[in-house]
C-alpha cells in the first residue's frame, strides 16, 4: 500500500509506567493523568504537533494503555482524523518471533520503522508523553535543516546545581554537540536534554538497526543511540527552548506544574496564542454552579461542578462537588471527585472519581521555608468521614 510522503512524522513515546506517581498510574498510563483541570499530559505534546503543523504521529503504548487508546480514539479532537496520517496508536504486537515488549525507547521506534517507512518522511521527531509545555517543533525542526545536522535534541539551561540530575549536553560555540553525559557528578555545562530529538530518517533507521543488533545495548536514546551517532562522526546540535516545561513525572512536579497555571500571571499559561491551543477530548459539561455559599480565589474551576464551599489557590477539573462548609487550599482536584462538608483538602492530589467523607483532614500546609508534602487520594477511593490523612501520606 503506497502512502503519502510526509516531510516529518512524529512519534510518541507513551507507554511508562509512571511509577513514581504511585497511585495516580495503577490503573492507567501516565500520559492519561489528568491535568490542569480539563486535560491530560498526552494532550501536550499532540497539541503541539497540531499546531506545528505536523499530521502524521505514532503514538507508542504499552502499560495500562486501554484508558490511552480511547481518550485518543480517532484522533478528531485534535484534528488528526486525517486519512493521509492523522495518529495512530502503535503497540508492542507479536511478530514472527513472537511477542516482544518495548525493552527501551530506542528499540519502541526500531519495532515501528515499518510504520515509519509507509511515510518515507525527511525527518523524524521523537517525543515524550510526560512533559507538560508549549512548544513549536516547526521552528526546531527548520534549526535542524539551517545547521546542517543530522540530529538535533532539544535543551534547555537548568540551574548548574541541578544539573547532575539531567542528561548533560555538552556544546560548542555553534551548539553543535561534542559530547552526552547522563547524570554527570561533575557537569560541564548545564543544558539539560528535554528528552525532544529530530533525526534525519534515513540515519534514524540505520542507527536503531545497528543498536538492535548488539546484545549489550540498553537500547535507549541517551545511552546508546547518541553516543553512536558521534563516534562515527555524524552533526548533533543542540537546539535552545527556553519557556516553560516540566517533566512531570512525580507527585510533587505534577502538583507544581498545575499551581503553576494559576494566578493572575500564570508561571505556564494554559490558554495563550491562537497558535499555542491545547486541544483536549472534553465531554459537553454544563456550566458550572456556584452557590451562594461559595468562596472561590485564584482558582481554576472546570465546567459541570457544583461548587458551595471555599476553594483557594486550586485546579477543580470537571464534574466535581465541593458541599457547603468544606475547604479547598493549594490542591489539585482530578474530574468526578465529591469533597462533603465539613472537609479539609490542603496541599493534594485528589484522584478521580474520589469521595473524600465530611469532616476528613486531607494534607496539610508546610512550615515556613519547607518544601510542601503532598497527600494523595487514588483514583475512585472513598475516605470515610473524619478520617486523617497526613501531609505526605498516600493512600
Amino acid at each position: 500500500m503506497h502512502f503519502q510522503k510526509k516531510r516529518c512524522v512524529a512519534m510518541l513515546l507513551a507507554g511508562g509506567q509512571g511509577s513514581r506517581l504511585k497511585v495516580l498510574t495503577e490503573n492507567t498510563a501516565k500520559p492519561a493523568v489528568p491535568f490542569g483541570g480539563k486535560y491530560r499530559i498526552i494532550d501536550f505534546p499532540l497539541s503541539n504537533c497540531v499546531n506545528s503543523h505536523i499530521d502524521t504521529v505514532g503514538i507508542l503504548t504499552q502499560y495500562l494503555p486501554l484508558e490511552l487508546n480511547e481518550y485518543i480514539g480517532n484522533g478528531q479532537p485534535w484534528r488528526l482524523n486525517s486519512s493521509h496520517g492523522g495518529v495512530q496508536i502503535l503497540s508492542p504486537y507479536a511478530g514472527q518471533k513472537g511477542a516482544q515488549w518495548y525493552k527501551g525507547t530506542a528499540n519502541a521506534i526500531y519495532q515501528n520503522l515499518a510504520f515509519i517507512r509507509r511515510y518515507h518522511p525527511d525527518y523524524v521527531l521523537i517525543l515524550s508523553g510526560d512533559h507538560i509545555y508549549k512548544m513549536n517543533y516547526a521552528k526546531m525542526i527548520r534549526f535542524h535543516e539551517t545547521t546542517g545536522s543530522d540530529c538535533t535534541i532539544a535543551v534547555r539551561p537548568v540551574p548548574m546545581e541541578e544539573a547532575s540530575r539531567f542528561g548533560i549536553m555538552n556544546t560548542r560555540e555553534h551548539g553543535e554537540i561534542y559530547e552526552f553525559e547522563e547524570k554527570p557528578a561533575h557537569p560541564k555545562s548545564n543544558k539539560a536534554s528535554m528528552g525532544i530529538y529530530v533525526f534525519n530518517w534515513d540515519v534514524l533507521e540505520k542507527y536503531l538497526e545497528i543498536d538492535e543488533q548488539n546484545p549489550d545495548s540498553e537500547n535507549d536514546f541517551g545511552k546508546n543511540i547518541i553516543p553512536l551517532l558521534l563516534d562515527a562522526g555524524h552533526k548533533i546540535s543542540a537546539y535552545e527552548f527556553s519557556g516553560y516545561w516540566k517533566d512531570v513525572g512525580t507527585i510533587h512536579s505534577l502538583w507544581a506544574a498545575n499551581m503553576d497555571t494559576l494566578g493572575e500571571k500564570p508561571e505556564f499559561d494554559l490558554h495563550g496564542a491562537d497558535d499555542e491551543v491545547i486541544y483536549a477530548r472534553n465531554t459537553a459539561q454544563p456550566s458550572s454552579y456556584l452557590a451562594e455559599t461559595a468562596v472561590v480565589s485564584d482558582s481554576f474551576v472546570a465546567e459541570g461542578c457544583e461548587i458551595s464551599g471555599r476553594i483557594k489557590h486550586s485546579v477543580i477539573s470537571s464534574a466535581c462537588i465541593v458541599h457547603e462548609g468544606a475547604l479547598i487550599r493549594d490542591s489539585v482536584i482530578m474530574p468526578s471527585a465529591v469533597i462533603e462538608s465539613g472537609a479539609v483538602v490542603d496541599h493534594a492530589i485528589i484522584g478521580e472519581g474520589c469521595v473524600i467523607g465530611a469532616g476528613a483532614k486531607i494534607g496539610g500546609a508546610p512550615k515556613d521555608g519547607e518544601e510542601p508534602e503532598i497527600a494523595v487520594i487514588g483514583h475512585e477511593k472513598t475516605v470515610e468521614p473524619g478520617a486523617v490523612v497526613k501531609p505526605g501520606e498516600v493512600l
